[in-house]
Formats: structure tokens, C-alpha cells, sequence
């Protein structure tokens, strides 16, 4: 697992554009450093040059504009850049050379938002990525499980602290920064949804707060907990079907093609599955990545494969619009929707599969 802050570029990109009376001016004094040592301020983001100088007898000004409040890197000279969280105004930068992880920021009451999520964040991730070095240390077994346990556990607290940060800090601009990093930590855009929505509007409405409400948008589609999005492929006959034909069952969308190893490996399985559980209100209906022209392919590997369930194939491989609807990027894969249309699980293989269906439809 990646050091938490050194990824903070990767997981929330946030571009920087001027506006008129959006101005800051930072006046800086660093005890201890040389004079003509040269300071540059970065978005930490996009990396693009914001404001520079040079130090003269401690001091430096670095004057700009931004859009909106956001994440710099403050370089001074060869030393270790540090992150200040920016707003509109004017900011003083306190400190010495010898303790530049300890400079002081006056003026950015965003600053003093981004420290708290540091001091909160920071030492559980510490202790997140222990844990999972001595899990990857640690053969199979019950000190291993115990390991996975404290680790889910770790997990846990994080989520109780996501909330507790937010609840909060509803109107202030670095909340949207922390959910977006801290979303790596759950893959549930709808719970995502729910603590974005409990932000002030003026915050959800900033240029970071519409990108991040565009990444929730994206990764809703598909996901456990939202209605499945309907869709129409011709079956191997060419009669048109639908998803949301099956309503009232609970049915399995499976992708897959007659070219990939996986799916077909997987295949024994999904039979194995539909014929334990299809007098139990459950079906599947087979999406097929076949390419262009191969349908001879396709319908030879549902024959040989046993694939009884309903198929259905546009035959434009990874171009297939269901594929792209879903945002498939690799299958095998899967969504299983409850009899309202509802997801209640994705990626189910193997004997999480028929664990699932049992734990829905009952296994006696």
C-alpha cells in the first residue's frame, strides 16, 4: 500500500484556473535559509508554477491567483517541498530550515482544516500499512486471520473518522479533498454520495466539489446498491431482450466471450449455479464480448460450455454497449440484480457465487 500522502496528486486531481479577485499574497520568513535560494509554489495537482521568488535576508512574497482554495507545493531550494492548503487573502509562512515540517501558516483557515485531516488520517494509515506488511509476512492460519481481523478493524475506524472529520467541517473546501482521498479506502460510491451530499452547497458547487460529484456519477453505475441500467441485445437468434425483461427475478448479468480463458473456466460454475438455483426465482442471461464476425465463435462455445440461459451479443467486442454502459474493463464479470432491478452484488465467482444465492434464495 502506497505511502498515504505521497499519492495525494494520483487520487484527486484538481486543475487551477485564474480568476479576477481571487489574489493571494504569502509573506514568508524561514530563519536558517540562504539568501538567492529560490522558492516556487506548485499546484500539487497539476504541477503548474503558480508564483516564485528568491530569499532575501529569510524572507520571500509570492504572489497570485486562484480559482478557489486549493493544494500547493511550496519548494524552497533542494529541501523537502511541503503542502499548504490555499485560500484567497493574505498569508503569512513561518519556520526554520531545520524544521520545515513544522512551518506555521497564518491566514488560510483552510490550511488549519488540512493539518487536522493530516493528524487525523496520517497515523492510522501508518498503522493501516503495518498491518498489512505483517499480514503479507504472515502464512495462512489463525495469527493471520487475527492480523485480518485488527486490519478490517482499522478499516472500520477510518470510516468512523471520514464521518466524524466531515460532520464537522461541512462548509469547508478541504472536506471535498478528504473524501476523495480517503474514497480509496471503500469501494461503495453510494455510501461516497451520501457524506458528499451532507457538504455545504457552496462547497458541493466549487470546481472540485463538481469533479468529485462527476467521479461519484461515474462509479455509481454498476455499483452494489443502485438500480441496474437497462439495456437491449439481440439474442442468438436476433430477437431483441432486455434487461429489464427479467424483472421480478433475480438475475445474474454475466460478461463474457468465447475467446477468454477466465470466463470459460468460470462457465462450469455459473451452470453449476443456475441449475441449483433457477427453480428459485434466479436466471442468468449471458453478455457475450464476441468481436466483429465471429458469431460461428460464440454460439459454438455457449453449445460446448452447456450455457442454457438466455445469451445475447452485439458482437462489437470491447466496444459492446453493455460492456461500455457498465463500465466493464475486464472479464470475467458480473452484477447480480435483485427482482426490483436493484445490484446486490458484483464479481461474484467460484463459491461466492452460490454462497450469495444461498444466503438470498435459501440453499435447502
Amino acid at each position: 500500500m502506497k505511502n498515504f500522502f505521497s499519492v495525494i496528486s494520483v487520487l484527486f486531481a484538481v486543475s487551477l484556473q485564474a480568476q479576477n479577485g481571487s489574489s493571494f499574497v504569502i509573506r514568508g520568513s524561514i530563519v536558517g535559509m540562504n539568501d538567492g535560494t529560490p522558492v516556487l509554489l506548485q499546484n500539487a495537482s497539476t504541477n503548474a508554477e503558480v508564483a516564485a521568488d528568491t530569499i532575501k535576508n529569510y524572507k520571500f512574497s509570492l504572489k497570485g491567483n486562484i480559482a478557489e482554495p486549493d493544494l500547493f507545493l511550496l519548494k524552497l531550494g533542494s529541501e523537502q517541498p511541503q503542502y499548504i492548503y490555499l485560500q484567497k487573502g493574505e498569508i503569512s509562512i513561518v519556520g526554520n530550515k531545520n524544521a520545515l515540517g513544522d512551518l506555521k501558516v497564518y491566514g488560510s483557515a483552510v490550511h488549519h482544516d488540512y493539518i487536522a485531516f493530516k493528524n487525523a488520517f496520517n497515523p492510522l494509515v501508518s498503522q493501516l500499512n503495518a498491518q498489512v506488511t505483517q499480514i503479507n509476512k504472515t502464512p495462512a492460519g489463525e495469527v493471520r486471520d487475527s492480523l485480518m481481523s485488527y486490519y478490517y478493524k482499522l478499516l472500520d475506524h477510518i470510516q468512523t473518522e471520514i464521518d466524524r472529520y466531515i460532520d464537522t467541517r461541512k462548509s469547508s473546501p478541504v472536506s471535498v479533498f478528504a473524501l476523495s482521498v480517503t474514497s480509496q479506502f471503500y469501494d461503495d460510491p453510494v455510501l461516497l454520495e451520501k457524506r458528499f451530499l451532507k457538504l455545504d452547497n457552496a462547497v458541493r458547487s466549487s470546481q472540485a466539489g463538481v469533479e468529485l460529484l462527476q467521479f461519484i456519477n461515474y462509479n455509481k453505475v454498476g455499483a452494489v446498491g443502485t438500480q441496474a441500467i437497462d439495456f437491449v441485445q439481440p439474442d442468438t437468434a436476433g430477437n431483441l431482450v432486455s434487461l429489464s425483461s427479467f424483472k421480478g427475478k433475480y438475475v445474474l448479468v454475466d460478461f463474457w466471450a468465447s475467446w477468454c480463458k477466465p470466463c470459460r473456466d468460470e462457465n462450469p460454475n455459473v451452470v453449476s449455479t443456475y441449475h441449483k438455483f433457477k427453480d428459485k426465482n434466479f436466471t442468468v442471461l449471458g453478455v457475450s464480448l464476441d468481436q466483429p464476425g465471429k458469431k460461428d465463435a460464440w454460439l459454438q462455445a455457449i453449445r460446448k460450455d452447456m450455457l442454457t440461459w438466455t445469451q445475447v451479443s452485439d458482437l462489437k467486442y470491447w466496444n459492446n454497449e453493455a460492456a461500455q454502459l457498465y463500465h466493464v474493463s475486464g472479464i470475467p464479470y458480473n452484477i447480480l440484480v435483485d427482482p426490483n432491478g436493484i445490484i446486490v452484488a458484483k464479481n461474484l465467482r467460484g463459491p461466492d457465487l452460490q454462497n450469495k444465492l444461498c444466503e438470498l434464495l435459501g440453499c435447502n
